[in-house]
């Protein structure tokens, strides 16, 4: 992997250097970014390359600056925005650039895609900006005004950059510049205070002297730009563009979904993302750069040539609204893109020579920084019998033999202590360094782990680096991940004004919004709370854990009377029921306390060996479910819990910690799934997690045959199967275990009272583990009253995007090249359709315009036999 690097210095100066390995090429940008006291463009192939090149380079130089500057998060062409926090990201890193000096270390990191796209020129980006200082008299209107007009959305509560609210004297921001949002208080006109202050708990923390705001988006709506924009889209377009929902929204100083890709209509003229940064910039491509852009230019002319057929082919000139209704009407590629040739002509003038301001040798016009890929370990870990740990002991020891530095660098702190836990078993220490600057400060020979997230280690000169990847293969990581509160109503954003809450001491109010009160001569924020009658009552945002959701979000509900008897009476109601209650849970519990079990011994280095095999950052609910789980196998007693969590939360993840633990001392493991279609799925996975360990692995369910379920359950009474996968029919009484420890249960609400009771039959005397996303109230009961111990699964497994909904008019482009694109990703689509009686139209649609998908119908009233087939071929990749 290459990096070409350019010295940017007017048209006499520009260095380039191959065969930096990844890693390698951020420690170089670092070191150049320092030495000349100056900025670095680096210029990634992709989004997630981009994100790895930032932790490297704050990594290796923490006192250095890195602004991101991301690409749009929509497709070419589309007919949707950028998200708005991304849009914020863009417009402040552009407003950041041409606020910051330039005679200051900056590194910026970009992508190809970001590259290629147009940006308004910098004199409006750079007068978009608001200044005030505090004791200044500020307009409020004007405020609002300049908020309105630069994209900034408002909202009830500020959660996120682009938000404002305003309340009474007090107005939020969260401008996309900041880390934290601000407080602006208002006496009059005249700006009191400006406060940072934090989103979860609305509490304000430290004041500040000014206020700085940069826009949040790169498209102004205001006079002048609505009439460059008018006059420019009917040059584009013609006449007769009056009812264009687009134009007429703009006219109307409406911003509409998908505005951003006629941003060049806004303004005279644009300009490139390399007019920002300055002509004194270094600039860097990542390895594969040029691929990228190659491939971004192709994506884009398909879906530009796309879009003008569609175009074509609707506006006949014939005027019928019937027809043009909802068109999209494409702006050519130059004006929104820059062409690879531009590019170059914007380089043109440079010319390459040798430059050695990085210590490095000159060879020629081209530096060579003595870097290459590190050893990878691919061999060991595709070779049974060979432990792959043995072979990274014995290569760091050949390492430290000839004085390198060595680092082993992890993705993550959990990953970085089961990394060197399972080193040290090979009797390999390796203490912790916290920056690349305390890692270089370490003598030759000696060895140090580092949080750095590479996708393979390098060498170079006397550093030796092996990444994570390259012992363990694949990895994935949640980058700043963020601990959930433990409170049920956590923050002030989690509720909206209108909701029902329940206060503890004065019962079910509704929620109307965030208050300021002055008490004792200082502004307070407050939660109002309506009560019966129109009673008030101001709860401080410190105690907001007095207060949980209402049951029922029925707008209907009767609100309790603040003082009065009803609230405390159903209070002592549910108390004398709940007395009831535990008394006979008390009976419950000290029978199974009662009940003893053989302990399970934890074999510390198999396990971490087994757990290092996830490809994830383990999120820190499944942290805290396993080490549950691990509690329960070691008390001695008969486990029974429940692991309640959304769909690709990781709930299998700890049901697979739990099998190893328990499989790996010779008792033997049942998981039992309501469908076929699961059975297989848990199979699969279970066969891959557990391959080339001894432990065996077998399945049984309806679509295994006859002569190998026999044989299976044969194994099973003999001992000689350690783990089952099925459904219901490992709960047949044809089926004997010879020691079962732990039945594994998923989603138990779907089976059958019959099921049900050889599962209680089992429970007493075996460890009962059951994953669900959709406990039945019942189940949901025993677990909170304490029958079932429970654990929840909160936190979104890595990489993880939000969904993002739209409604738009039907448009056969955008379904077809979202179908298509899916489907050249390895992927798969469900098409869903409100009405059965819809599906022949969607069906000749899909024939007719997809006919590249392979595609296949299910619905709710087929058989059950037939449904599970045609989703089970679904699953195998048939459609």
């Amino acid at each position: 992997m290459q990096i070409q690097l350019s010295r940017y210095v007017g048209p006499d100066l520009s260095l380039t250097a191959a065969g930096l390995p990844e890693g390698a090429d951020a420690l170089v940008v670092t070191k150049a970014a320092v030495k000349t006291s100056g900025r670095v463009l680096f210029v990634a192939r992709d989004d997630a390359r981009a994100a790895s090149f930032t932790s490297a380079c704050r990594f290796f130089e923490p006192g250095v600056p890195v602004m991101n500057l991301p690409a749009w998060d929509a497709l070419p062409y589309d007919r949707v925005s950028p998200s708005r926090v991304l849009a914020a990201r863009r417009a402040g890193a552009l407003y950041s650039l041409l606020a910051v000096k330039a005679s200051k270390p900056l590194i910026v990191v970009t992508t190809v895609s970001a590259l290629l796209q147009r940006v308004p020129p910098r004199s409006v980006i750079k007068s978009a900006g608001y200044r005030a200082k505090v004791g200044d008299d500020v307009l409020r209107e004007d405020l609002e005004a300049y908020l309105s007009r630069n994209g900034y959305m408002r909202a009830s509560t500020v959660v996120e950059p682009g938000d404002y609210a305003v309340r009474g004297g007090l107005v939020d921001i969260f401008p996309p510049t900041r880390k934290a949002p601000l407080r602006l208080d208002f006496f009059g006109d005249e700006l009191e205070s400006v406060r940072e202050f934090d989103v979860d708990t609305q509490r304000t923390t430290n004041a500040l002297k000014s206020l700085t705001l940069a826009p949040v988006s790169e498209v102004f709506i205001e006079d002048d730009t609505i009439a460059q924009f008018r006059k420019s889209y009917i040059a584009a377009f013609g006449g007769g563009v009056s009812r264009d929902p687009v134009y007429a929204s703009v006219t109307d100083s409406i911003r509409p979904q998908g505005i951003e890709h006629y941003l060049p209509l806004f303004y005279e003229h644009t300009e490139s993302i390399l007019d920002y940064v300055g002509p004194e910039a270094i600039v860097a491509f990542d390895g594969l750069a040029n691929e990228a852009m190659a491939e971004r230019e192709a994506l884009i002319e398909d879906f530009y040539t796309s879009r003008r057929e569609h175009q074509e082919a609707r506006d006949t000139g014939s005027g019928d609204p019937a027809k043009t209704a909802g068109l999209y009407r494409p702006l050519p590629v130059d004006s929104l893109y820059i062409p690879t040739l531009e590019l170059s002509d914007l380089t043109a003038p440079l010319r390459v020579r040798q430059h050695t301001a990085f210590d490095a040798p000159d060879e020629g016009n081209k530096v060579d920084f003595g870097a290459r890929i590190g050893r990878s370990f691919l061999a060991e870990r595709q070779t049974e019998g060979i432990n792959v740990f043995d072979a990274v002991a014995k290569h760091v020891q050949s390492l430290r033999e000839i004085k390198h530095r060595v680092w082993m660098a992890a993705w993550s702190e959990g990953s970085r202590e089961r990394l060197t836990t399972v080193l040290e078993d090979q009797g390999v220490i390796v203490p912790m360094a916290r920056d690349g600057r305390a890692a270089f400060d370490v003598e030759p020979g000696e060895v140090r782990a580092v949080i750095l997230p590479l996708e393979q280690g390098f060498v170079m000169g006397d550093l030796a680096v092996i990444s994570e990847q390259d012992i363990l293969g694949d990895r994935l990581v949640n980058r700043g991940r963020k601990r959930r509160a433990k409170n049920f109503i956590a923050e002030a954003s989690a509720l909206n004004p209108g909701d029902l809450v329940v206060h503890i001491d004065h019962g079910v109010g509704r929620y109307l919004g965030l208050k300021t009160l002055e008490v004792g001569g200082a502004p307070h924020d407050t939660l109002e709370l309506e009560y019966a009658q129109g009673a008030k009552l101001y709860l401080p945002v410190e105690n907001i854990e007095l207060l949980s959701r209402y049951g029922n979000a029925n707008e209907n509900a009767v609100l309790d009377k603040l003082g009065g008897v009803a609230w405390q009476s159903r209070k002592a109601k549910a108390k004398g029921r709940l007395r009831e209650m535990a008394a006979e849970l008390i009976k419950i519990a000290a029978k199974r306390a009662m009940k003893t079990i053989e302990p399970v011994e934890i074999d510390e280095g198999a396990y971490n060996e087994f757990a290092a095999r996830f490809p994830y950052a383990e999120t820190d609910d499944q942290l805290n479910a396993i080490k549950d789980v691990f509690d329960d196998l070691t008390s001695g007693k008969p486990m029974d819990r429940l692991i309640c969590g959304d769909v690709g939360f990781g709930k299998t993840e700890v049901a697979l910690r739990a099998a190893f633990a328990v499989a790996i001392t010779g008792r033997q493991v049942a998981v039992v799934a309501p469908t076929t279609l699961l059975a297989r799925q848990h199979f699969k996975t279970f066969s891959e997690r557990f391959r080339g360990m001894p432990v065996k692995v077998r399945q049984l369910s309806r679509l295994v045959p006859a002569k190998d379920a026999k044989l299976t359950r044969e194994a099973l009474a003999k001992g000689e199967v350690d783990i089952v996968v099925g459904t219901h029919a490992v709960l047949s009484k044809q089926v004997s275990f010879q020691n079962l420890g732990l039945v594994i249960v998923d989603e138990e609400q779907r089976f059958g009272v019959r099921h049900k009771e050889r599962l209680k039959a089992l429970r007493a005397d075996v460890h009962m583990l059951t994953l669900t996303a959709t406990p039945i109230p019942r189940t949901l009961q025993m677990a909170l009253t304490g029958i079932r111990d429970l654990s929840l699964i909160a936190t979104p497994p890595v990489d993880r995007l939000a969904v993002r909904t739209y409604v738009l008019p039907f448009d056969e482009v955008s379904i077809r090249k979202a179908l298509l694109r899916e489907k050249y990703r390895g992927g798969q689509s469900y098409y869903v359709t409100p009405r059965i009686a819809d599906i022949p139209r969607i069906e000749e649609f899909l024939r007719t315009n997809v006919p590249e998908v392979k595609f296949v119908v299910a619905h709710g009233q087929m058989a059950s036999g037939a449904l599970d087939d045609i989703m089970s071929a679904f699953y195998d990749g048939q459609y």
